[in-house]
């Protein structure tokens, strides 16, 4: 079952060389997915949150009421879909001591050496590098929805993706954002969007004003955002981005 998943989502995904295709090219590729939602493939929600969460963070293992927080889901939902991925193969099920400042209300008294089940990726999973690329790349076409909601709050100029959406750690911001929005109906959106991810994601936005002048100065945080490789989902500036 696994198999068929993956090998249907290598037809409708960029494939990597796309990442760093021209703003042009990624116009064309992000018109053909426009209403992509990877649940569809996946069947659940909490099922594709959960394997956000654990294959963006692979050597760390997780207990089931931390990652019912970081998902905003269900517990028995939760815990569904965690049995779910380990007969699957994709998490693994292990013991760990209790951490206090960890402890649920349920757990206060229990010692210290009192131990609780905790789930990790399992790297070993002959699919674990191609789930990795599957949720990345579809956490690049996902945000076509958070750009049908910006434009339904405000104007949107430019919006790119670039840090972790392209596997690049070493860039400052995941997403620009260059227009006209309420700051705090943009925190929102983006925080429904961390939901969908199952994870915190850097953001930076300009008016269009000040955008201008630090691209007229050079500014150097700009420009680290602008000539680094990225994917372009929205652009009425320049055609040179």
């Amino acid at each position: 079952m696994l198999k068929e998943a993956v090998d249907k989502m290598n037809t409708k995904i960029m494939p990597q060389s796309a990442i760093k295709k021209t703003s042009k090219e990624n116009e064309v590729m992000n018109a053909e997915v426009a209403d992509f939602k990877i649940e569809h493939l996946f069947g659940s929600k909490t099922r594709v949150r959960l394997m956000n969460l654990f294959l963006e963070h692979p050597e760390r293992p997780l207990y089931v009421r931390e990652v019912t927080r970081k998902i905003d889901a269900q517990l028995n939902s939760v815990r569904r879909e965690l049995q779910n991925l380990i007969e699957l193969g994709i998490l693994k099920e292990i013991e760990g001591k209790i951490i206090d400042t960890e402890r649920d209300e349920d757990e206060k008294e229990l010692k210290k050496t009192d131990k609780k089940k905790y789930y990790v990726v399992n790297q070993a999973c002959p699919f674990f590098e191609e789930l990795r690329g599957i949720m990345k790349k579809s956490a690049v076409m996902m945000n076509r929805s958070l750009v049908k909601q910006l434009e339904k709050e405000g104007r949107v100029d430019l919006l790119i993706l670039t840090g972790r959406f392209i596997d690049n750690d070493s860039v400052a911001s995941d997403i620009l954002v260059i227009g006209e929005i309420d700051p705090e109906k943009l925190q929102n959106a983006i925080g429904e969007f961390e939901k969908e991810l199952a994870r915190e994601i850097n953001y930076t936005y300009m008016p269009r004003e000040e955008y201008t002048y630090r691209a007229e100065v050079k500014d150097r945080f700009l420009m680290s955002l602008l000539e680094t490789d990225k994917v372009v989902l929205v652009n009425k500036i320049s055609a040179n981005i």
